[in-house]
Formats: C-alpha cells, sequence, structure tokens
C-alpha cells in the first residue's frame, strides 16, 4: 500500500464511525449545460446526492443554466459546492492551461462570488469548493496552484471547505493557508500507483459498470483501499465519493452506489 503525504492537520475530521456506523457524502458535478448543449441528468442526480459540485461559467454552465440547477438541489436538501474551472468552454475545462498562480487565484475568486450571488437568490448557500477538470488534476501535483486555489478559496470566506485528493498538493496547500480541507474518491474512475488519477487520455481511464462502481465504492468506504491500475491497493479515507454528472451512465451507477453503501449500514450525509 502506498504510504502517502501526511494529511494537514485542518483536513476534516474523519467521516469514519460515527455513533458505530460508517458515513459518507456523495457527490456530482452539476450544472454543466450551456445554452442548447444539454449535458448530463441533474434533475435524477439531485435525487441521489447529498452534494452538488455546480459550474461556474469558465468550464460549462450558462447562468440560467446554474440557477436552476441551485434551485433543484435546494429543494432537495442537496448541499452546494462551487467547481471553478479553467476558462475554456471549448475544452469543458479539461485542458491544461499555463497561467500564473495570480490568474489562477483571481479565476477562482471570481467563479465562488459568481455561484455565490445565484445560490443567493436560489435560497441556498454554496458551503465548499472544488476545482473541476484539468485544473484539479494539476491542484494534485502543482504546489503553485494549489496554493492560489487555496488562497481563493481563504479570501471568499465564509469557512468554505476545499474538496479534493487525499494525499495531494491540494489537500497541503489548504493547510498552508488555513483553510478546512475534505477528501474525495472516485468509484468511476481509474487510480495510478501514486493515488491520483488515470488520465482521461488512457482508454482505461473511466469505470462504467454500475456494479462494478458499487463494489469500488463499497470498498472505499469500509475498507479505506482502492486497487490502482497496476494492481497495488492504494490507501484512502473519502469524506465524499463523486460520480461525474456528464456521463451517459452516470445516473444508474450512482443509484447502485447508494444502495451498496446503505445496505451496507452507511449513513449517507453531506462532509460540509
Amino acid at each position: 500500500m502506498t504510504a502517502g503525504r501526511r494529511e494537514s492537520p485542518y483536513v476534516l475530521p474523519s467521516s469514519g464511525l460515527t455513533y458505530g456506523m460508517r458515513r459518507v457524502d456523495l457527490n456530482a458535478d452539476l450544472g454543466e449545460s450551456y445554452g442548447r448543449w444539454r449535458v448530463g441528468h441533474d434533475s435524477e442526480l439531485l435525487r441521489l446526492v447529498s452534494s452538488a459540485n455546480v459550474a461556474c461559467g469558465f468550464h460549462a454552465g450558462d447562468p440560467l443554466t446554474l440557477r436552476d440547477t441551485l434551485t433543484i438541489a435546494a429543494t432537495n436538501g442537496v448541499t452546494v459546492g462551487a467547481h471553478p474551472g479553467y476558462p475554456d468552454l471549448l475544452g469543458f475545462g479539461r485542458r491544461d492551461i499555463e497561467a500564473s498562480p495570480a490568474e489562477v487565484e483571481s479565476w477562482v475568486l471570481y467563479q465562488i462570488g459568481a455561484l455565490r450571488a445565484l445560490a443567493g437568490a436560489a435560497r441556498t448557500e454554496v458551503r465548499y469548493v472544488k476545482p473541476h477538470g484539468a485544473l484539479y488534476n494539476k491542484a494534485a501535483k502543482h504546489p503553485p496552484t494549489a496554493d492560489a486555489i487555496a488562497r481563493a478559496v481563504s479570501l471568499a470566506g465564509g469557512d468554505l471547505v476545499l474538496l479534493g485528493l487525499p494525499n495531494t498538493e491540494i489537500v497541503a496547500a489548504a493547510g498552508r493557508a488555513q483553510v478546512r480541507a475534505a477528501r474525495e474518491a472516485f468509484p468511476d474512475r481509474n487510480y495510478e500507483p501514486d493515488g491520483t488519477l488515470t488520465p482521461r487520455s488512457n482508454p482505461d481511464a473511466l469505470v462504467s459498470d454500475p456494479d462494478e462502481c458499487a463494489d469500488r465504492a463499497a470498498r472505499m468506504v469500509l475498507d479505506g483501499v482502492v486497487r490502482a491500475r497496476d494492481g497495488c491497493m492504494v490507501e484512502i479515507e473519502p469524506d465524499s465519493l463523486c460520480v461525474h454528472g456528464d456521463g451517459p451512465e452516470a445516473v444508474p451507477v450512482l443509484r447502485a452506489i447508494r444502495q451498496r453503501l446503505e445496505q451496507s449500514g452507511v449513513t449517507i450525509a453531506p462532509f460540509a
């Protein structure tokens, strides 16, 4: 098993055992339609998740779509997080962009502010921040990018939680910025031995079978491990499990995961 980086003291206490039961958050990336371009099945997913990572307009999501998504989330009692990405609508935020730390910090701060205004109109509030796509992956390995994101979260105020991969630079950056961090795992993605996600350019990057995703989710929560692409076991301790909302199998995958966890005695509840 991988030893991993020592977690920051600002990491939220483990969801772990709570009064004899385990608990975990289920989240999905939502609000990613743009104008007439429809992505995902937000209404169905918002009946299955406990937290929603809502796009902020840079990689996806127009203002009307975002406001509608936030309103449905509020109606369903789903906790809302900002999902800022690179300014890359054509690439859906999945292309790396060379940017200075000052640019990244301002981009993230701007997106948090925009989503907060829409959330207020929808009678809800932004409780956490999870970077999107290429920005998320860059922050896992690149300290300047991770620090820029953490500074933006700190400057935004409101005791926001920063959600990211465990034992990576983004969690360490949260500690340096004195921002609370939560740890995330992906039942629908394959992992590398270092605990990072297999790049989408690899044909093995995605896991789409609902039963396999449910098995992986249960093992992540109950055993604290995930099998990497080379067969080794990577230690994780997730506060939240993410299913990508733009995938064609997102609804059956999330339904299977939720059913398997609840049958195993796991409580589904927001981390933030």
